[in-house]
């Protein structure tokens, strides 16, 4: 950890730096991972640093949007950047964040008002995103809840399941989780295991599944099975609607991972779990055509996470690298370094230009497979390159834990695995070429 311009700093210098340098690391989150004691109560203070002007200026919100920016920023600040310590800690959420969340009207933005929705469209879900991401936390598991699990029972649910469930998860009553990845089946969902046997008037539902979001705290699980004996995996699967709370379903504890550690993500078990038939959802054996047509918005929500936590890194970096001193002056007088931030702020730009066309596309119904793939792939691409540069401005403080970036690098990993890894992404373009 060496470098000719900027110097690993020493304890006294590190101490120093604590008072309002921005990045400043959080105290005590050493302790939450594993280094030492387990947090205190005390919540922390949030600081927020200057927003950089992008070169392009954005045309995508309206008033409406940003007056509701204004309450989430406001809900963000206060509710959850506080205590990213004692999520880390726990491995999850309090659950009662999920209640204050639905009475601040944080859960099912674009959902129809008729079934308790704030009855938006997916901006008001895109401004939630990037207000989570301007916090730099990566322990909500709102957006799966509200924009991937939410959205099935509003598109394929019946009246009765879009009335039974719906008004609860916009409230915060019920939380809910989609379960599709598999020991041995990841990006592959043809190759899901899990089978639902129809047993009459039910299903009895075997089998596990893995690195499922919301998996913990869920009471609602739609479960990807199959239910079919065909041999040909996309016409065998079947959505499930699970009650998390049933006979024989069992959940491990929150999975320890090399990020997001304040975010629910568990190992979720079947042994003979019976399932009424009414919640079916959907058709028998249209489950994976239903995956398919959700895909493309839950992979452009990746590239809107992806490239907002992008941002907020890079102005945090920004800030660092004006007030940090070395050789007797800030370390951004330096030319290699202003030019560094030319380049990133340039890639920065490229990417939020396309998130924005594609968020237009999305919400004209006109968003393609292909194009949501490449976002997803390009922009949490260009996440992990800048998002490396940042750590290597910080110098010796961008390996530190407690500060932001180290935090961030780690956290936003995670976007080129799931939701199909890039190396997928590319295969799906290239079908289309």
């Amino acid at each position: 950890m060496t470098g000719q311009d900027v110097a690993i700093p020493t304890e006294t210098e590190l101490t120093a730096a604590q008072g309002a340098q921005p990045g400043k690391p959080v105290e005590g989150l050493a302790e939450a991972a594993g280094l030492g004691e387990a947090p205190s109560d005390q919540a922390q203070v949030f600081t927020a640093v200057p927003t950089t002007p992008p070169l392009l200026p954005r045309s995508l919100y309206g008033a409406e949007h940003e007056a509701y920016r204004r309450t989430v920023r406001a809900f963000m600040e206060k509710e959850v950047a506080p205590y990213g310590e004692q999520f880390e800690h726990q491995g999850h959420v309090p659950r009662e964040l999920w209640n204050k969340a639905g009475e601040a009207g944080m859960l099912c933005a674009a959902i129809p008002e008729e079934y308790g929705g704030l009855g938006g469209n997916r901006l008001f879900s895109t401004i939630l995103m990037e207000e989570q991401a301007r916090i730099l936390s990566s322990a909500l598991g709102f957006m799966l809840h509200s924009d991937i699990v939410a959205p099935y029972i509003l598109n394929y649910g019946s009246e009765e399941q879009k009335r039974n469930y719906l008004p609860r998860m916009a409230t915060g009553e019920i939380v809910g989780c989609i379960a599709m990845s598999e020991p041995g089946a990841g990006s592959d969902l043809q190759g899901v295991k899990t089978r639902a046997e129809d047993r009459g008037d039910h299903y009895l539902l075997n089998g596990s599944k893995i690195f499922i979001t919301n998996g913990y705290l869920a009471d609602l699980t739609i479960v990807v099975a199959k239910t079919g004996n065909t041999g040909k995996g996309s016409r065998d699967i079947s959505l499930l609607l699970v009650d998390s709370h049933s006979e024989g379903f069992t959940k491990g504890k929150p999975l320890k991972k090399m990020g997001m550690k304040g975010n629910d993500t568990a190992e979720l078990f079947f042994n003979d779990v019976k399932v009424p038939k009414e919640n079916l959802l959907g058709q028998e054996g249209e489950g994976f055509k239903m995956l398919m047509q959700e895909l493309p918005w839950e992979r452009l929500i990746i590239a809107i996470q992806a490239q907002a936590a992008t941002e907020a890194v890079f102005n945090l970096t920004r800030e660092y690298v004006k007030e940090r001193q070395a050789f007797g002056q800030s370390v951004v007088e330096f030319q290699t370094v202003r030019h560094k931030l030319a380049e990133l702020h340039t890639e920065i730009n490229v990417g939020r230009t396309f998130v924005d066309e594609c968020l237009r596309q999305e919400v004209a119904h006109k968003l393609t497979p292909q194009a949501a793939s490449a976002a997803k792939y390009w922009v949490s691409d260009m996440c992990s390159r800048v998002l490396d540069q940042c750590v290597q401005l910080h110098g010796g403080y961008g390996y530190m834990w407690e500060y932001p970036v180290a935090r961030a690098f780690v956290d936003n990993r995670a976007h080129r695995i799931y939701g199909g890894t890039n190396e997928i992404m590319k295969e799906l373009i290239s079908r289309s070429l």
